[in-house]
Protein backbone atom coordinates (compact mmCIF):
# COMPACT_ATOMS: atom_id res chain seq x y z
CA UNK A 1 0.00 0.00 0.00
CA UNK A 2 1.57 3.46 -0.92
CA UNK A 3 0.64 6.11 1.44
CA UNK A 4 1.32 9.55 -1.04
CA UNK A 5 3.62 12.12 -0.84
CA UNK A 6 6.52 9.57 -1.27
CA UNK A 7 9.79 10.21 -0.57
CA UNK A 8 12.27 11.71 -1.58
CA UNK A 9 10.20 14.78 -0.12
CA UNK A 10 10.24 18.38 -1.56
CA UNK A 11 9.37 21.38 0.41
CA UNK A 12 5.33 21.27 -0.78
CA UNK A 13 5.54 17.70 -0.53
CA UNK A 14 6.83 17.63 3.11
CA UNK A 15 4.34 20.17 3.98
CA UNK A 16 1.69 17.80 2.63
CA UNK A 17 2.85 14.99 4.47
CA UNK A 18 3.10 17.30 7.43
CA UNK A 19 -0.84 18.54 7.30
CA UNK A 20 -2.10 14.77 6.68
CA UNK A 21 -0.28 13.59 9.43
CA UNK A 22 -2.01 16.78 11.57
CA UNK A 23 -5.30 15.69 10.07
CA UNK A 24 -5.54 12.39 11.06
CA UNK A 25 -4.05 12.70 14.44
CA UNK A 26 -7.10 15.42 15.32
CA UNK A 27 -9.19 12.63 13.79
CA UNK A 28 -8.66 10.90 17.27
CA UNK A 29 -9.03 7.48 15.69
CA UNK A 30 -6.22 5.13 16.44
CA UNK A 31 -7.29 2.89 13.92
CA UNK A 32 -7.23 5.26 11.04
CA UNK A 33 -3.91 6.78 12.64
CA UNK A 34 -2.36 3.71 13.19
CA UNK A 35 -2.50 2.87 8.99
CA UNK A 36 0.16 5.52 8.41
CA UNK A 37 2.86 3.84 10.21
CA UNK A 38 4.48 0.27 9.22
CA UNK A 39 3.72 -2.42 10.56
CA UNK A 40 7.06 -2.72 12.86
CA UNK A 41 7.33 1.13 13.11
CA UNK A 42 9.41 2.14 16.01
CA UNK A 43 8.76 5.53 18.53
CA UNK A 44 9.19 7.30 21.33
CA UNK A 45 7.09 9.22 22.55
CA UNK A 46 7.86 11.13 26.45
CA UNK A 47 8.63 7.89 28.52
CA UNK A 48 7.00 5.59 26.16
CA UNK A 49 8.40 3.32 23.80
CA UNK A 50 6.58 1.16 20.98
CA UNK A 51 7.36 -1.20 18.34
CA UNK A 52 4.85 -2.27 16.10
CA UNK A 53 1.25 -0.62 14.34
CA UNK A 54 -0.89 -2.53 16.78
CA UNK A 55 1.23 -0.85 19.78
CA UNK A 56 0.69 2.18 18.22
CA UNK A 57 -2.64 2.00 17.75
CA UNK A 58 -3.57 0.74 21.87
CA UNK A 59 -0.73 3.74 22.42
CA UNK A 60 -3.44 6.64 21.08
CA UNK A 61 -6.06 4.88 22.61
CA UNK A 62 -5.09 5.23 25.73
CA UNK A 63 -3.43 9.03 24.87
CA UNK A 64 -7.16 9.79 23.84
CA UNK A 65 -8.99 8.58 26.78
CA UNK A 66 -6.47 10.48 28.78
CA UNK A 67 -6.91 13.91 26.60
CA UNK A 68 -9.77 15.59 26.08
CA UNK A 69 -11.09 18.36 23.71
CA UNK A 70 -7.67 17.49 22.17
CA UNK A 71 -6.80 19.82 19.39
CA UNK A 72 -3.55 19.49 17.31
CA UNK A 73 -1.48 22.20 14.98
CA UNK A 74 1.95 20.90 13.49
CA UNK A 75 4.59 22.69 11.26
CA UNK A 76 7.46 21.91 8.92
CA UNK A 77 10.44 22.39 10.61
CA UNK A 78 12.87 21.13 8.82
CA UNK A 79 12.91 17.53 5.68
CA UNK A 80 15.81 15.97 4.02
CA UNK A 81 15.15 12.95 1.42
CA UNK A 82 13.00 10.59 3.59
CA UNK A 83 12.95 12.10 6.76
CA UNK A 84 10.97 15.45 8.35
CA UNK A 85 11.16 17.69 11.26
CA UNK A 86 7.91 18.77 12.97
CA UNK A 87 7.26 21.11 15.90
CA UNK A 88 3.82 21.43 17.14
CA UNK A 89 0.94 22.29 19.79
CA UNK A 90 -1.83 20.81 21.13
CA UNK A 91 -4.41 21.71 23.77
CA UNK A 92 -6.25 19.08 25.83
CA UNK A 93 -7.85 19.33 29.04
CA UNK A 94 -8.04 16.54 31.44
CA UNK A 95 -11.21 14.48 33.50
CA UNK A 96 -10.90 17.36 36.12
CA UNK A 97 -11.12 20.25 33.17
CA UNK A 98 -7.82 21.02 33.95
CA UNK A 99 -6.58 22.55 30.48
CA UNK A 100 -2.59 22.29 29.28
CA UNK A 101 -0.89 22.86 26.07
CA UNK A 102 1.48 20.28 24.98
CA UNK A 103 4.54 21.79 22.77
CA UNK A 104 6.88 19.17 21.06
CA UNK A 105 8.65 17.95 18.27
CA UNK A 106 9.35 15.18 16.04
CA UNK A 107 11.72 13.30 14.04
CA UNK A 108 10.09 11.47 11.70
CA UNK A 109 12.04 8.82 8.89
CA UNK A 110 9.74 7.30 5.84
CA UNK A 111 9.74 4.03 4.20
CA UNK A 112 9.61 4.09 0.36
CA UNK A 113 5.90 3.72 0.45
CA UNK A 114 5.38 6.99 2.43
CA UNK A 115 4.41 4.61 5.86
CA UNK A 116 6.44 6.20 8.65
CA UNK A 117 8.96 3.78 10.26
CA UNK A 118 10.18 5.91 12.89
CA UNK A 119 8.85 8.57 14.96
CA UNK A 120 10.93 10.34 17.85
CA UNK A 121 8.68 12.93 19.88
CA UNK A 122 10.19 15.08 22.63
CA UNK A 123 6.84 17.00 24.67
CA UNK A 124 6.60 19.06 27.24
CA UNK A 125 2.78 20.34 29.28
CA UNK A 126 2.03 23.79 30.30
CA UNK A 127 -0.89 23.80 32.25
CA UNK A 128 -2.96 26.98 31.03
CA UNK A 129 -6.36 28.66 31.92
CA UNK A 130 -9.45 27.72 29.73
CA UNK A 131 -9.40 31.30 28.86
CA UNK A 132 -5.80 31.10 27.23
CA UNK A 133 -6.82 28.69 24.92
CA UNK A 134 -6.00 29.43 21.26
CA UNK A 135 -7.21 26.50 19.47
CA UNK A 136 -11.52 26.62 19.06
CA UNK A 137 -12.43 24.77 15.76
CA UNK A 138 -15.07 22.05 16.21
CA UNK A 139 -13.71 19.03 17.19
CA UNK A 140 -12.05 16.90 13.98
CA UNK A 141 -9.95 18.65 11.18
CA UNK A 142 -7.89 22.25 11.76
CA UNK A 143 -9.89 25.02 9.21
CA UNK A 144 -7.88 25.99 6.60
CA UNK A 145 -8.25 29.68 7.47
CA UNK A 146 -7.63 28.87 11.23
CA UNK A 147 -3.76 30.25 12.00
CA UNK A 148 -0.64 27.93 12.25
CA UNK A 149 1.63 28.00 14.94
CA UNK A 150 4.01 30.93 13.75
CA UNK A 151 0.54 32.57 12.89
CA UNK A 152 -0.38 32.16 16.84
CA UNK A 153 2.98 33.06 18.26
CA UNK A 154 3.56 29.71 19.82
Amino acid sequence: MLRPPLPPFTEDSARQKVRLAEDGWNSRDPEKVAQAYTRDSQWRNRTHFVSNREQAESFLSRKWEKENQYRLIKELFAFKENRIAVRYAYEWCDDKGNWFRSYGNENWVFAEDGLMKERYASINDLPIDESDRKFHWPQGRRPDDHPGLSELGL
